[in-house]
């Protein structure tokens, strides 16, 4: 016969469960950096690509990118509107060292 093991109680003190903090966010370090155009730089930038602003790619204003940019929180704690203004979104390229593409902010389906 094998000693047996001592048994453990299965019963457990109920512990209060911590509450948790909400984490600020942290960009990823493949997230790319995004900076939100003031409406002066917008307008500057549609002009020199000769572009209608409905014609470049959206980005949702709920999109975990836009908080790359440290302008993002204090824009959103003013209530100023960020539908419409245009984000540069700066990646590294082997063949141009930094490409550079725009973006048109617009609503989420939420309703942000």
């Amino acid at each position: 016969m094998t000693p047996s093991t001592p048994r453990r109680s299965r019963a457990r003190p109920a512990a209060a469960k911590p509450v948790v903090a909400p984490r600020p966010f942290v960009a990823h370090h493949l997230a790319p950096p995004h900076e939100i155009l003031s409406e002066e730089e917008s307008r500057k930038v549609l002009e020199t690509l000769g572009a209608l602003p409905e014609r470049l790619p959206k980005i949702l204003v709920s999109d975990p990118g836009l908080k790359t940019d440290p302008k993002f929180e204090g824009l959103r704690e003013r209530g100023e509107t960020l539908v419409g203004r245009l984000v540069r979104v700066r990646r590294p390229s082997a063949t141009a060292g930094m490409a550079i593409a725009y973006r048109l902010i617009v609503p989420s389906v939420g309703g942000d």
